[in-house]
């Protein structure tokens, strides 16, 4: 009785508090909180069970579920406070689903130390724009993308994200702010962004992975449901505060915590890669 006690519970506090720090991070830095859920659950989902070939599509994909709720959370609170742009979710809504579809389909046909070594990479590439000192505060144009270039960005974004079970904020927050929004706006709409990216991707996966075996306890398809449950019950708690910090801290450090934390996560998932 105890050790089945313990085999519930040490996977149970990770989740939890994994999601309390994902909707922190949801809030402050606009994104769907997947670069705190992923790196956890790659952690713990092998306690419920299952096959280690599927842990990390399982990973992705239940990252994906919970950041609907964080995602939807945040933008409530960004809201009130006036700093979404809501046109640029508009517009861009269309090319990140369809994008989310073809990263979908991408994913179902990679092993899970591939995914890993894009997330790693991808994660380490994107916090140079934070980090890199040449790149912080540059504005190329003062128009968002149109066109053939808004489809470009929206669809890679979409793709990217899906791949890898995150919101897009990075994508979304870069692209803002070079296009002369305060990172204080960006944010905002990136978690707005976040939403249009999860719903997809969570139902996405959960068919690639329906008829899939040696999943952990509790999945349908990708996605596991009782992780899913836990994270975004305290996800939901905790991104407020992080929109709140978002408001109240100065834009500088705000970019520069940002791109260490991913320049952290980057590390540690590419060594996790590269130990399969």
């Amino acid at each position: 009785m105890h050790m089945d006690v313990m085999t519930w519970l040490i996977p149970l506090i990770a989740m939890l508090a994994a999601g309390l720090l994902a909707g922190f991070a949801a809030g402050i830095f606009g994104i769907g909180g997947g670069f705190v859920v992923v790196p956890a659950l790659l952690v713990v989902l092998p306690l419920l069970g299952g096959t280690k070939d599927g842990i990390a599509h399982v990973a992705i994909g239940t990252s994906a579920a919970t950041i609907i709720l964080t995602s939807i959370r945040s933008l409530l609170a960004h809201s009130k406070r006036g700093a979404v742009e809501f046109d640029v979710l508009k517009t861009w809504a269309p090319w990140i689903i369809l994008g989310c579809g073809a990263g979908v389909v991408l994913a179902g046909h990679v092993d899970g130390r591939t995914l890993k070594m894009i997330f790693g990479a991808g994660v380490m590439l994107m916090s140079l724009n934070f980090l890199i000192p040449v790149l912080n505060g540059k504005v190329i144009s003062d128009q968002m993308p149109s066109g053939l270039a808004r489809i470009g960005i929206a669809g890679g974004l979409g793709t990217f994200s899906s791949l890898l079970g995150i919101g897009g904020g990075t994508i979304a927050i870069m692209t803002m702010t070079l296009c002369g929004r305060t990172i204080h706006r960006a944010i905002a709409t990136a978690s707005g962004i976040g939403t249009l990216i999860a719903i997809p991707t969570t139902i996405g996966f959960a068919i690639i992975g329906f008829r899939e075996g040696g999943l952990p306890w509790g999945s349908l398809g990708y996605i596991n449901i009782p992780a899913t449950v836990a994270i975004a019950s305290m996800s939901m708690l905790t991104a407020p505060l992080g929109v709140a910090a978002a408001h109240s801290l100065p834009a500088g450090p705000l970019k520069k915590i940002f791109g260490v934390y991913l320049l952290i996560i980057g590390a540690l998932m590419l060594r996790a890669g590269l130990k399969i």
